[in-house]
């Protein structure tokens, strides 16, 4: 290191005035309290910290070559507790790529992995060189790349969306349109999706929840079979938590990384669709003991990885390890992941990906009060976005119901998942838990809901959903009895095999019209319940227009059409894209579903279990058909908002009675998923039909009254 003693520029401040020559850069120290790499008018200012490391080296690359150009060790002087950063002066960041050497313990049994041959990623890098290219299986060590944030997102306020007023459309960022029926220009990206607005617009869905957009590497485990090649598709296996997945883009974005997304978000919220993320804080894509070690491993294993006694991985994850989410450390990540996120693109929301391993302790049991929870429930940045859990891991905890919440995290319903399924297909023993779930689980959420009691807090903290990514489509529901997940590789021992699911009387494809009569009728059903329960619906791209899977309940490796939306499926199963906007639109004109009113003036109770007859207000065990009603006063409107949906699952037909309405009030069919033998299930504004009192409720399905001016 050589002393400098000459201004760099004759207007440079004194914060930019270098400090010493290290390699031939003039340098001083950095800004350490600002973690990554900052472009600055002069420089780069890089920040990185480790605990166990003894010292640390940066590593400037050409774009696209394996060997750094120029290394400057971190002086002593550029280090305060154990942050190192350093501003270096004069850089090109368009021809330049970045890493790191950490250099320290060797000592697996203690979960010391420092190894100074190791080149390590940039944990809070903005972009991720060399994963532009989808399926280009990367040689070299991960590089990051030195971002400038240039967007300008105007006076666009954040969005206040209730979570119970939203209707979430969970997608693949790649899979909505890669398939050529899609008809975009852009296919695959976040470019491609945009040209897709408009259908979600009139689909009448108010929220997207992306599948993982961070940066990932899908050729990690590459395999082929039967002349298929496998790839990580999904995207749940984290490179670069602060990087979006640049293969995700139209075109290149370089030092601009982030662009594209930035605009897709904005033109969402224009259109106002809110957007959540689906997060992965539970694992990263270094993997176990065999894995490779590119960034937290060589940085601070035993801080950022969960480790048994001996120094190997716990797998709460089921995917080789698991992150130390309740370190200080790893806690301090994530909140300003998070952060970065939610001020930088503007994200309205993030589902954590199996978020009880959020709530494990270091040494991976579950902890009372997390604090990490903690500290997002009541972080001021963080205070208007959604926080969605998938409340289980794969290392057996289940809290569903019982997520450390702090009256701010909603959960994915996983009892209204199984309940609704398995009733809906003829498993009455389930008839008061689907009952309960219609209600918005107030038994899990907020206390037992009862007809007394009318106790049913808690229908913001549940977002209800029948189908999602993991598991069967909502056409694969009703068509299949089994997985058939031959084309994974795994002789199909892999995905769930507990599925809830029926295939109405043939397995897979048929051309027997009562079997298809019934399977569309069974997901009419499916859709119908779904938009009149309590809780916030979420449903999977392509469910509106029977997208199959083919049997395939876990296609996290497959990229080709049996993970792509097959949009020609519209031109045949348009009568259901119709039903599902109906169903959306409905829930979107009568409140009374989504929360609590003020009481209705016909002195209907807000929320009602009913068996056939209207005035039996409690379900038993093995009811196979109830109803469930929906009271209260609509002030916008002026007048009561009423809701009443009856479900029958016996293959024979039901009479149902109605429940009676004070001063001449009269209900009106909305909805028979049955079919009124015209090729009608449903009846737009205007067209319901008059019901006096009583009504046949045809074998396996479901019908929806209101109360025109009540």
């Amino acid at each position: 290191m050589q002393l400098y003693t000459q201004k760099y520029t004759s207007d440079s401040s004194v914060h930019h005035t270098p400090m010493a020559v290290i390699s031939g850069y003039p340098v001083r120290p950095g800004m350490f309290d600002v973690n990554g790499a900052t472009p600055l008018q002069y420089g780069v200012n890089f920040t990185i910290h480790t605990h166990g490391g003894t010292s640390c080296e940066l590593l400037l690359f050409h774009r696209g070559q394996e060997e750094p150009y120029a290394v400057l060790p971190f002086p002593e002087a550029y280090k305060i507790g154990d942050v190192y950063s350093m501003l270096v002066l004069g850089l090109d960041i368009e021809d330049l790529e970045y890493a790191y050497r950490i250099d320290g313990p060797y000592c697996p049994e203690k979960g010391l992995l420092f190894n100074k041959s190791n080149i390590l990623l940039d944990p809070y890098a903005r972009a991720v060189a060399g994963q532009r290219i989808w399926g280009y299986k990367q040689e070299n060590a991960y590089h990051a790349r030195v971002v400038k944030d240039v967007f300008d997102w105007g006076d666009m306020p954040q969005s206040h969306k209730e979570m119970s007023d939203l209707i979430i459309y969970e997608l693949h960022v790649r899979g909505f349109t890669q398939h050529p029926s899609s008809g975009v220009q852009h296919r695959g990206t976040f470019a491609g999706l945009m040209e897709k607005i408009p259908y979600l617009k009139e689909l009448g869905i108010n929220a997207v929840e992306l599948m993982p957009i961070f940066e990932f590497d899908e050729t990690v485990n590459t395999r082929e079979v039967n002349g298929q090649k496998l790839l990580e598709y999904w995207g749940y296996n984290t490179v670069g938590f602060f990087a979006p997945n640049t293969s995700y883009t139209a075109s290149r974005e370089y030092n601009q990384e982030g662009t594209e997304l930035k605009t897709l978000i904005k033109s969402l919220h224009d259109n106002g669709i809110e957007v959540i993320l689906d997060v992965v804080f539970n694992h990263t894509a270094e993997g176990n003991e065999k894995g490779p070690s590119f960034c937290f491993k060589g940085l601070d294993n035993n801080i950022y990885y969960m480790l048994t006694p001996d120094g190997n991985y716990y797998n709460f994850s089921g995917c080789g390890n698991t992150l130390n989410c309740n370190h200080p450390i790893v806690q301090q990540m994530i909140l300003e992941c998070l952060r970065y996120w939610t001020v930088s693109y503007r994200v309205d929301g993030f589902r954590f990906d199996l978020a009880s391993i959020l709530g494990r302790n270091v040494d991976g049991s579950p902890m009372n009060n997390p604090p990490l929870l903690k500290s997002l429930a009541y972080d001021p940045i963080l205070s208007n976005v959604k926080l969605i859990a998938e409340a289980w891991d794969a290392g057996g905890m289940y809290q569903v119901g019982s997520f450390p919440a702090s009256k701010r995290w909603a959960e994915w319903n996983g009892r209204y998942r199984d309940a609704l399924r398995g009733f809906l297909k003829g498993e009455c023993w389930r008839a008061w838990d689907a009952a309960q779930s219609i209600c918005g689980s107030g038994d899990l959420y907020g206390g037992f809901y009862d007809n007394h009691s009318n106790n049913y807090a808690g229908y913001n903290s549940c977002v209800n959903f029948l189908t999602c990514h993991d598991g069967f489509t909502l056409y694969d529901l009703y068509s299949y009895n089994e997985k058939h997940n031959e084309a994974n590789g795994w002789n199909n021992m892999d995905g769930s095999n507990d599925n809830l699911s029926w295939n109405c009387g043939a397995e897979g494809e048929t051309s027997d019209p009562q079997v298809l009569s019934l399977r569309y009728r069974m997901i009419r059903n499916a859709c119908a319940v779904l938009m009149c329960s309590r809780g916030t619906p979420m449903f999977l791209a392509g469910d509106e227009f029977g997208n199959t899977q083919f049997g395939n309940n876990n296609g996290y490796c497959q990229d080709n059409e049996i993970s792509w939306l097959d949009w020609n499926l519209i031109q045949k199963n348009y009568h259901l894209l119709e039903f599902f906007r109906y169903m959306i639109h409905f829930r979107l004109r009568h409140p009374i579903i989504r929360k609590k009113l003020p009481t209705a003036v016909c002195g209907m109770a807000p929320m009602q279990t009913h068996g056939s007859d209207a005035r039996e207000l409690d379900i038993p065990y093995d009811a196979k058909t109830f109803s469930v009603s929906f009271a209260g006063y609509d002030r916008e409107k002026g007048h009561d908002d009423l809701v009443y949906i009856s479900i029958n699952t016996y293959w024979e037909d039901v009479l149902i009675t109605l429940p009676a309405l004070p001063h001449g009030g009269v209900w009106y069919l909305c909805v028979n998923t049955s079919g009124d033998g015209l090729g009608r299930c449903f009846y737009p504004q205007g067209q319901e039909v008059r019901v006096d009192g009583s009504f046949i409720l045809r074998a396996r399905s479901v019908a929806v009254f209101t109360v025109m001016d009540c």
